[in-house]
């Protein structure tokens, strides 16, 4: 089925070309540059396909989907592997949300471990002290796999593992209470492979690093070396990013039962929360078949949009958030945007806002409103709408939310 021209394409000698999904919305020139670099790597397959959340990344740049043909980038893939969203509908309605939402923002709180405090020869609250039943049934199914790991990488035994499954993290991690358009509950929440992936992502990255340390010169960034099919660590780290993204999703699917629970305890009413899922990762790494070649697909900020394929694209904190269905453009390697993208950088948020600002910006929604929280405040992020106008030829929206309830890390 043919697409509409929707995209851009930049074409440079000795690069594949760079097709982006970005009408409309801003493209910083430092992003740019980067897309550039990854496009000259003689492993990427066909083009890189950039989606409208587009920003600076550490390796590489997020919001973009890399090919590549018997090799992966580590730093692409980067440190939060697996990060990602899920969300469910509920038979809750707005009416039966309690008028003052703060007791329920507390009962999700105590629910779920979220944010960090590394206070010298203090728990990381953060983290479990003491995981619950249900932490600990599904570290038992991923243990195995932990396992293997550490045999081949030791490091990995002394991480955050066992203690950060089913808690939420920080920085842009969240739990949301939404409402849709029939002002239907959901809840959302977005995390990834915590400690743990993060560990896995800075070893890897640091093999490929030391593997092609005579090629480096020839590499225009150090992060973008990559570990080949029959390397040494090639089938070590692509089994370590599996275990990675299986610990993510299992990371959402029990902060979900936990929030599902908290809210019960505030709420009476009897109700469901099965009644449409999403999990989906998009910070990943993946074997697929494009253009009838079979490639590795990594999605550095982006969602798969296969045709029928539900994703989430969450705005940011008091914005609105999308359930999208992919259209399976293949010029996209069927993807889209995992999010809305920044427009600057935390610390320029920091400087340029205030706590006045985010309270006016998030107002209607409860939340934290400090100073620890200004980085996440909406205007540091692209309109989500433009985002979505400029890739309406990638997905259509299913349902469009909006926030009454925001934890963040």
């Amino acid at each position: 089925m043919p697409h509409p021209a929707d995209h851009d394409t930049l074409t440079l000698p000795g690069a594949a070309p760079i097709k982006l999904w970005t009408h409309g919305v801003p493209v910083e020139e430092a992003a740019r540059t980067q897309l550039i670099h990854t496009a000259r790597l003689p492993i990427i397959y066909k083009h890189l396909a950039v989606m409208p959340d587009v920003h600076l990344g550490k390796g590489s740049t997020i919001g973009s989907v890399i090919p590549t043909l018997g090799a992966i980038i580590p730093a692409a893939v980067g440190v939060d592997i697996g990060c990602g969203m899920m969300a469910v509908r509920t038979t809750l309605t707005a009416a039966d949300l309690p008028d003052n939402l703060h007791g329920l923002r507390s009962a999700i709180e105590k629910a779920v471990p979220h944010g960090r405090d590394m206070t010298r020869g203090k728990r990381d609250h953060g983290s479990w002290g003491k995981p619950p039943a249900s932490v600990d049934a599904a570290w038992k199914r991923l243990q195995p796999g932990f396992r293997r790991l550490v045999e081949r990488a030791p490091r990995l035994e002394k991480t955050n593992n066992h203690a950060h499954l089913g808690t939420l993290g920080t920085g842009n991690h969240f739990i949301e209470v939404c409402l849709d358009e029939a002002d239907r509950v959901w809840f959302m929440l977005h995390s990834g492979s915590r400690g743990v992936g993060n560990a896995i992502g800075r070893h890897y990255i640091e093999l490929a690093q030391a593997d092609m340390r005579q090629h480096l010169a020839n590499l225009p960034d150090k992060d973008l070396a990559y570990l080949t099919e029959g390397a040494r660590h090639f089938d070590d780290y692509v089994e370590a990013v599996g275990w990675a993204q299986d610990f993510a999703r299992a990371n959402r699917e029990l902060m979900m039962a936990h929030l599902i629970d908290a809210t019960r305890h505030v709420i009476k009413k009897p109700f469901t929360a099965d009644q449409q899922a999403v999990n989906c990762h998009h910070n990943y790494v993946q074997k697929e078949t494009h253009f009838g070649r079979e490639v590795f697909i990594t999605r550095k900020g982006a969602v798969a949009a296969q045709a029928g394929q539900l994703g989430i694209i969450p705005g940011s904190m008091g914005a609105a958030s999308y359930i999208v269905r992919g259209k399976g453009n293949p010029e996209s390697f069927c993807s889209c945007s995992h999010g809305a993208g920044r427009v600057m950088s935390r610390t320029a948020a920091r400087k340029q806002f205030t706590v006045d600002d985010q309270v006016r910006a998030t107002a209607g929604v409860e939340c934290r409103k400090d100073a620890d929280v200004i980085d996440e405040i909406p205007m540091a992020y692209k309109d989500i709408d433009a985002v979505m106008e400029a890739q309406a030829g990638l997905v259509e929206v299913v349902y469009r939310l909006r926030q009454v309830v925001c934890v963040k890390g």
